[in-house]
Protein backbone atom coordinates (compact mmCIF):
# COMPACT_ATOMS: atom_id res chain seq x y z
CA UNK A 1 0.00 0.00 0.00
CA UNK A 2 1.37 3.38 -0.81
CA UNK A 3 0.26 6.97 0.58
CA UNK A 4 1.90 10.30 -1.01
CA UNK A 5 2.91 13.50 1.28
CA UNK A 6 4.58 16.78 -0.34
CA UNK A 7 5.44 14.37 -3.55
CA UNK A 8 6.89 11.74 -1.44
CA UNK A 9 5.25 8.14 -1.88
CA UNK A 10 4.92 6.39 1.68
CA UNK A 11 4.84 2.83 0.99
CA UNK A 12 3.84 0.30 3.69
CA UNK A 13 6.27 -2.72 3.89
CA UNK A 14 4.75 -6.13 5.33
CA UNK A 15 7.94 -7.28 7.45
CA UNK A 16 8.44 -10.87 6.02
CA UNK A 17 12.07 -11.47 6.15
CA UNK A 18 14.64 -11.55 9.07
CA UNK A 19 16.48 -8.54 7.37
CA UNK A 20 13.03 -6.67 7.38
CA UNK A 21 12.73 -7.87 11.11
CA UNK A 22 16.04 -6.41 11.93
CA UNK A 23 14.84 -2.93 10.47
CA UNK A 24 11.72 -3.61 12.17
CA UNK A 25 12.86 -3.81 15.38
CA UNK A 26 15.70 -0.90 15.00
CA UNK A 27 13.83 1.76 13.74
CA UNK A 28 12.67 3.21 17.60
CA UNK A 29 16.12 3.46 18.54
CA UNK A 30 16.69 6.23 15.38
CA UNK A 31 13.43 7.95 15.81
CA UNK A 32 14.29 8.46 19.84
CA UNK A 33 17.63 10.23 18.61
CA UNK A 34 18.97 13.12 20.53
CA UNK A 35 15.99 12.05 23.55
CA UNK A 36 17.81 11.43 26.65
CA UNK A 37 15.62 9.23 28.08
CA UNK A 38 14.93 6.77 25.09
CA UNK A 39 16.74 3.16 26.28
CA UNK A 40 17.08 1.07 23.28
CA UNK A 41 15.85 -2.91 24.69
CA UNK A 42 17.79 -5.31 23.25
CA UNK A 43 17.56 -6.71 19.81
CA UNK A 44 17.62 -10.34 21.08
CA UNK A 45 15.22 -9.84 23.82
CA UNK A 46 12.89 -7.75 21.20
CA UNK A 47 13.89 -10.49 18.01
CA UNK A 48 12.06 -13.38 20.77
CA UNK A 49 9.43 -11.38 21.56
CA UNK A 50 8.56 -10.90 17.99
CA UNK A 51 8.97 -14.34 16.86
CA UNK A 52 6.49 -17.21 16.64
CA UNK A 53 8.98 -19.45 17.21
CA UNK A 54 9.28 -18.31 20.73
CA UNK A 55 6.42 -16.31 22.01
CA UNK A 56 3.36 -18.51 22.57
CA UNK A 57 1.18 -15.58 21.67
CA UNK A 58 1.43 -16.34 17.77
CA UNK A 59 0.08 -20.06 18.94
CA UNK A 60 -3.73 -17.87 19.16
CA UNK A 61 -2.98 -14.84 17.68
CA UNK A 62 -2.78 -13.43 14.41
CA UNK A 63 0.15 -10.95 14.04
CA UNK A 64 1.35 -8.41 10.93
CA UNK A 65 3.99 -6.17 10.95
CA UNK A 66 4.77 -3.35 8.73
CA UNK A 67 7.39 -0.59 8.10
CA UNK A 68 6.22 2.45 6.32
CA UNK A 69 9.01 3.37 3.98
CA UNK A 70 9.72 6.80 2.04
CA UNK A 71 12.60 7.72 -0.12
CA UNK A 72 13.97 4.48 1.03
CA UNK A 73 14.18 5.16 4.49
CA UNK A 74 12.44 3.50 7.21
CA UNK A 75 10.18 6.03 8.34
CA UNK A 76 7.34 4.22 11.23
CA UNK A 77 6.17 0.75 12.06
CA UNK A 78 3.08 -0.42 13.36
CA UNK A 79 1.55 -4.17 13.95
CA UNK A 80 -1.87 -5.35 13.96
CA UNK A 81 -3.15 -8.12 16.10
CA UNK A 82 -6.31 -10.81 16.17
CA UNK A 83 -6.69 -12.90 18.96
CA UNK A 84 -8.20 -16.18 17.06
CA UNK A 85 -9.93 -17.32 20.73
CA UNK A 86 -11.87 -13.62 21.47
CA UNK A 87 -15.69 -12.94 20.11
CA UNK A 88 -16.29 -9.40 20.72
CA UNK A 89 -15.07 -8.13 16.63
CA UNK A 90 -11.84 -6.20 18.96
CA UNK A 91 -8.47 -5.91 17.25
CA UNK A 92 -5.12 -5.47 18.06
CA UNK A 93 -2.42 -2.90 16.97
CA UNK A 94 0.85 -2.20 18.57
CA UNK A 95 4.57 -1.96 18.19
CA UNK A 96 4.20 1.84 17.14
CA UNK A 97 6.76 4.63 16.25
CA UNK A 98 6.69 7.09 13.84
CA UNK A 99 8.56 10.52 12.67
CA UNK A 100 6.03 13.29 13.70
CA UNK A 101 4.34 13.45 10.25
CA UNK A 102 0.70 13.05 9.75
CA UNK A 103 0.95 11.61 6.56
CA UNK A 104 2.67 8.65 7.75
CA UNK A 105 0.73 7.62 10.72
CA UNK A 106 -2.69 7.80 8.84
CA UNK A 107 -1.15 5.47 5.94
CA UNK A 108 0.25 3.01 9.16
CA UNK A 109 -3.39 3.19 10.35
CA UNK A 110 -4.98 2.65 7.30
CA UNK A 111 -2.99 -0.48 6.41
CA UNK A 112 -3.48 -1.94 9.79
CA UNK A 113 -6.92 -0.76 10.14
CA UNK A 114 -7.92 -2.36 6.32
CA UNK A 115 -6.39 -6.05 7.96
CA UNK A 116 -8.55 -6.13 10.70
CA UNK A 117 -11.62 -5.44 8.94
CA UNK A 118 -10.58 -7.99 6.55
CA UNK A 119 -10.41 -10.35 9.18
CA UNK A 120 -13.66 -9.24 10.36
CA UNK A 121 -12.75 -6.79 12.92
CA UNK A 122 -15.18 -3.70 13.96
CA UNK A 123 -12.72 -2.07 16.51
CA UNK A 124 -9.46 -1.40 16.57
CA UNK A 125 -8.20 -0.87 19.94
CA UNK A 126 -4.22 -0.36 21.44
CA UNK A 127 -0.90 0.01 21.33
CA UNK A 128 -0.47 -3.48 23.08
CA UNK A 129 2.70 -4.69 22.53
CA UNK A 130 1.94 -7.28 21.54
CA UNK A 131 -0.70 -7.82 24.43
CA UNK A 132 -2.76 -7.05 27.34
CA UNK A 133 -0.04 -9.15 29.32
CA UNK A 134 3.20 -7.25 27.49
CA UNK A 135 3.53 -3.62 26.82
CA UNK A 136 0.26 -1.69 26.93
CA UNK A 137 -0.30 1.78 26.34
CA UNK A 138 1.53 4.58 24.83
CA UNK A 139 2.92 6.94 26.93
CA UNK A 140 1.41 10.40 27.58
CA UNK A 141 2.53 11.43 30.21
CA UNK A 142 6.04 11.26 31.92
CA UNK A 143 7.78 11.80 29.15
CA UNK A 144 10.77 13.26 31.27
CA UNK A 145 12.31 9.84 32.96
CA UNK A 146 13.28 6.83 31.30
CA UNK A 147 11.17 3.84 31.06
CA UNK A 148 11.94 0.91 33.77
CA UNK A 149 12.32 -2.57 31.90
CA UNK A 150 9.50 -4.17 29.71
CA UNK A 151 7.91 -0.53 29.66
CA UNK A 152 7.09 1.74 26.41
CA UNK A 153 8.69 5.16 25.67
CA UNK A 154 7.05 7.13 22.90
CA UNK A 155 7.77 10.40 21.85
CA UNK A 156 5.66 13.18 23.05
CA UNK A 157 3.78 14.17 19.36
CA UNK A 158 2.59 10.37 19.15
CA UNK A 159 -0.61 10.81 20.59
CA UNK A 160 -1.84 13.72 18.81
CA UNK A 161 -0.86 12.41 15.79
CA UNK A 162 -2.84 8.84 16.88
CA UNK A 163 -6.09 10.91 17.77
CA UNK A 164 -6.31 12.78 14.25
CA UNK A 165 -6.91 9.29 13.06
CA UNK A 166 -10.35 8.87 14.98
CA UNK A 167 -8.54 7.45 17.71
CA UNK A 168 -10.25 8.35 21.48
CA UNK A 169 -9.35 7.39 24.89
CA UNK A 170 -10.85 3.72 25.89
CA UNK A 171 -8.69 3.95 29.37
CA UNK A 172 -5.63 4.86 31.17
CA UNK A 173 -2.91 3.11 33.03
CA UNK A 174 -0.38 4.14 35.33
CA UNK A 175 2.98 3.25 36.62
CA UNK A 176 3.46 4.21 40.24
CA UNK A 177 7.04 5.18 41.37
CA UNK A 178 8.04 4.41 45.29
CA UNK A 179 10.85 5.73 47.24
CA UNK A 180 11.23 2.50 49.21
CA UNK A 181 14.13 3.95 51.21
CA UNK A 182 11.57 6.00 53.20
CA UNK A 183 10.09 4.17 56.07
CA UNK A 184 6.16 3.41 55.55
CA UNK A 185 3.84 5.56 56.41
CA UNK A 186 2.27 4.96 59.96
CA UNK A 187 -1.01 3.60 59.06
CA UNK A 188 1.04 1.24 56.83
CA UNK A 189 3.15 0.22 59.87
CA UNK A 190 0.02 -0.35 62.25
CA UNK A 191 -0.99 -2.43 59.31
CA UNK A 192 1.78 -4.67 59.18
CA UNK A 193 2.47 -5.39 62.91
CA UNK A 194 -1.23 -6.63 63.04
CA UNK A 195 -1.61 -10.31 64.14
CA UNK A 196 -2.93 -12.56 61.63
CA UNK A 197 -2.27 -15.77 62.97
CA UNK A 198 -0.24 -19.26 62.26
CA UNK A 199 -2.88 -19.45 59.54
CA UNK A 200 -0.83 -16.65 57.29
CA UNK A 201 2.55 -17.51 56.21
CA UNK A 202 5.55 -15.77 54.27
CA UNK A 203 7.59 -17.66 51.98
CA UNK A 204 9.85 -16.91 48.90
CA UNK A 205 10.12 -18.15 45.47
CA UNK A 206 12.27 -21.65 45.80
CA UNK A 207 14.08 -22.70 42.22
CA UNK A 208 14.26 -26.25 43.75
CA UNK A 209 10.44 -25.77 42.74
CA UNK A 210 10.88 -23.26 40.59
CA UNK A 211 8.01 -25.26 38.22
CA UNK A 212 5.50 -25.84 40.82
CA UNK A 213 5.90 -21.51 41.91
CA UNK A 214 5.60 -20.88 38.41
CA UNK A 215 2.55 -22.53 37.81
CA UNK A 216 1.27 -20.94 41.15
CA UNK A 217 1.76 -17.72 39.77
CA UNK A 218 0.05 -18.41 37.03
CA UNK A 219 -2.82 -19.79 38.86
CA UNK A 220 -3.66 -16.80 41.38
CA UNK A 221 -2.91 -14.50 38.15
CA UNK A 222 -5.07 -15.85 35.97
CA UNK A 223 -7.85 -15.61 39.51
CA UNK A 224 -7.41 -12.18 40.49
CA UNK A 225 -7.41 -10.37 37.64
CA UNK A 226 -10.25 -12.41 35.64
CA UNK A 227 -12.80 -9.37 35.51
CA UNK A 228 -10.48 -6.97 35.15
CA UNK A 229 -10.73 -5.10 31.61
CA UNK A 230 -9.57 -7.19 28.71
CA UNK A 231 -8.54 -9.98 30.74
CA UNK A 232 -6.53 -12.22 28.86
CA UNK A 233 -5.49 -15.51 31.03
CA UNK A 234 -1.88 -16.70 30.64
CA UNK A 235 -1.88 -20.29 29.54
CA UNK A 236 0.10 -23.19 30.18
CA UNK A 237 2.26 -22.47 27.36
CA UNK A 238 2.14 -18.68 28.31
CA UNK A 239 3.85 -20.30 31.98
CA UNK A 240 6.42 -22.36 30.34
CA UNK A 241 7.72 -18.92 28.34
CA UNK A 242 7.70 -16.72 31.56
CA UNK A 243 9.55 -19.43 33.31
CA UNK A 244 12.28 -19.47 31.17
CA UNK A 245 12.56 -15.82 30.10
CA UNK A 246 12.38 -14.60 33.53
CA UNK A 247 15.13 -17.23 35.42
CA UNK A 248 18.07 -15.31 34.57
CA UNK A 249 17.16 -11.91 36.11
CA UNK A 250 15.06 -13.35 39.03
CA UNK A 251 16.39 -13.69 42.68
CA UNK A 252 14.44 -16.21 44.83
CA UNK A 253 14.01 -13.50 47.72
CA UNK A 254 12.57 -11.06 45.29
CA UNK A 255 9.88 -12.95 44.63
CA UNK A 256 7.12 -13.82 48.13
CA UNK A 257 3.95 -15.64 48.27
CA UNK A 258 1.83 -15.58 51.01
CA UNK A 259 -0.13 -18.99 52.16
CA UNK A 260 -3.40 -18.77 53.89
CA UNK A 261 -4.14 -22.12 55.93
CA UNK A 262 -1.43 -24.08 53.69
CA UNK A 263 -2.61 -22.67 49.67
CA UNK A 264 -1.02 -20.56 47.85
CA UNK A 265 -3.56 -17.28 48.22
CA UNK A 266 -0.97 -14.35 46.76
CA UNK A 267 2.27 -13.10 45.55
CA UNK A 268 4.45 -10.42 44.22
CA UNK A 269 6.74 -10.51 41.50
CA UNK A 270 9.84 -7.84 41.69
CA UNK A 271 12.63 -7.89 38.97
CA UNK A 272 15.76 -5.32 38.70
CA UNK A 273 15.63 -2.44 36.54
CA UNK A 274 17.50 -4.14 33.45
CA UNK A 275 17.01 -0.77 31.91
CA UNK A 276 19.90 1.03 33.96
CA UNK A 277 22.01 -1.54 32.86
CA UNK A 278 21.85 -1.43 29.27
CA UNK A 279 20.94 2.05 28.71
CA UNK A 280 24.22 2.25 26.73
CA UNK A 281 24.75 -0.44 24.75
CA UNK A 282 22.24 0.37 22.17
CA UNK A 283 20.66 -2.82 22.10
CA UNK A 284 23.63 -5.12 21.16
CA UNK A 285 25.34 -7.64 23.55
CA UNK A 286 28.25 -8.13 21.12
CA UNK A 287 31.41 -8.51 21.23
CA UNK A 288 31.51 -7.07 25.15
CA UNK A 289 27.56 -6.19 26.09
CA UNK A 290 27.32 -9.31 28.13
CA UNK A 291 30.31 -8.80 30.26
CA UNK A 292 29.24 -5.33 30.68
CA UNK A 293 25.35 -6.63 31.42
CA UNK A 294 26.66 -8.92 33.84
CA UNK A 295 29.39 -6.56 35.67
CA UNK A 296 26.54 -4.26 36.40
CA UNK A 297 24.09 -6.64 37.49
CA UNK A 298 26.11 -9.04 39.36
CA UNK A 299 29.18 -6.60 40.62
CA UNK A 300 27.22 -2.69 40.33
CA UNK A 301 24.59 -3.53 40.26
CA UNK A 302 21.11 -1.03 39.80
CA UNK A 303 19.17 1.26 42.00
CA UNK A 304 15.16 0.17 40.70
CA UNK A 305 13.13 -2.54 40.45
CA UNK A 306 9.83 -3.11 39.01
CA UNK A 307 6.70 -5.06 40.32
CA UNK A 308 5.22 -6.55 37.02
CA UNK A 309 3.13 -9.03 38.55
CA UNK A 310 1.22 -9.22 41.62
CA UNK A 311 -2.42 -10.88 42.32
CA UNK A 312 -4.47 -12.35 45.63
CA UNK A 313 -7.24 -14.79 44.87
CA UNK A 314 -10.63 -13.13 45.16
CA UNK A 315 -11.86 -15.27 48.22
CA UNK A 316 -9.31 -13.80 50.03
CA UNK A 317 -9.25 -10.00 48.69
CA UNK A 318 -11.56 -8.24 51.31
CA UNK A 319 -12.00 -8.74 54.96
CA UNK A 320 -8.82 -8.06 58.10
CA UNK A 321 -7.10 -11.11 56.50
CA UNK A 322 -7.37 -9.42 52.66
CA UNK A 323 -6.50 -6.31 52.90
CA UNK A 324 -3.18 -7.07 54.53
CA UNK A 325 -2.13 -9.26 52.51
CA UNK A 326 -1.43 -6.86 49.64
CA UNK A 327 1.37 -5.35 52.03
CA UNK A 328 2.69 -8.21 53.84
CA UNK A 329 3.78 -9.01 50.25
CA UNK A 330 5.42 -5.56 49.16
CA UNK A 331 6.56 -5.12 52.13
CA UNK A 332 9.11 -8.50 51.86
CA UNK A 333 9.65 -7.41 48.49
CA UNK A 334 10.99 -3.70 50.00
CA UNK A 335 13.28 -5.42 52.81
CA UNK A 336 15.06 -7.71 50.33
CA UNK A 337 15.53 -5.22 47.77
CA UNK A 338 16.91 -2.64 50.17
CA UNK A 339 19.31 -5.52 50.91
CA UNK A 340 20.15 -5.52 47.07
CA UNK A 341 20.49 -1.54 47.23
CA UNK A 342 17.34 -0.73 45.24
CA UNK A 343 16.26 2.89 46.45
CA UNK A 344 13.14 3.01 44.44
CA UNK A 345 10.42 0.38 43.01
CA UNK A 346 7.90 1.02 40.10
CA UNK A 347 4.72 -0.76 40.72
CA UNK A 348 3.03 -0.80 37.04
CA UNK A 349 0.85 -1.42 34.95
CA UNK A 350 -2.27 -0.03 37.19
CA UNK A 351 -5.70 0.56 35.37
CA UNK A 352 -7.00 3.88 36.32
CA UNK A 353 -10.03 2.39 37.26
CA UNK A 354 -8.65 -0.10 39.79
CA UNK A 355 -9.07 1.88 42.71
CA UNK A 356 -8.34 -0.79 45.24
CA UNK A 357 -4.96 -1.01 44.12
CA UNK A 358 -4.44 2.73 43.49
CA UNK A 359 -5.20 3.37 46.84
CA UNK A 360 -2.30 0.23 48.10
CA UNK A 361 0.23 2.41 46.34
CA UNK A 362 -0.38 5.66 47.38
CA UNK A 363 -1.00 4.71 51.02
CA UNK A 364 2.95 3.68 50.29
CA UNK A 365 3.65 6.98 48.96
CA UNK A 366 3.60 6.24 45.75
CA UNK A 367 3.05 8.61 42.79
CA UNK A 368 1.66 7.84 39.74
CA UNK A 369 4.57 9.13 37.60
CA UNK A 370 3.64 7.96 34.06
CA UNK A 371 0.41 7.83 32.43
CA UNK A 372 0.20 5.50 29.28
CA UNK A 373 -3.13 5.48 26.92
CA UNK A 374 -4.87 2.98 25.14
CA UNK A 375 -7.15 4.20 22.55
CA UNK A 376 -9.87 2.57 20.17
CA UNK A 377 -11.77 3.37 17.74
CA UNK A 378 -15.13 2.01 15.71
CA UNK A 379 -14.35 0.50 12.10
CA UNK A 380 -16.64 1.23 9.32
Amino acid sequence: MSATSAGAAITLVPVDSAALKQRFIRLPARLHAGDPNWITPLDLERSEALSPKHNPLFAHTDVQFWLAVRDGRDVGRISAQVNRDATDGVGQFGLLAAENDAAIVKALFDTAEAWLKARGMREALGPFSLSINEETGLLVAGHDTPPMLMMGHDRPYLGGLVEAQGYAKAKDVYAYLCDITQPWPKPVQGLLRRPLGPSVQLRHLSFKHYRRDIEQITSIFNDAWSANWRFEPLTAADTDHLAKAMRPILSERMVWFVDVDGEPAGFGVALPNLNEAIADLDGRLLPFGWAKLLWRLKVRGVTGARVPLMGIRKRHAHGIIGSTLPFLIIDAMRTEGLKRGFQRAELSWILEDNLPMRRINESLGGVAYKTYRVYRKALA
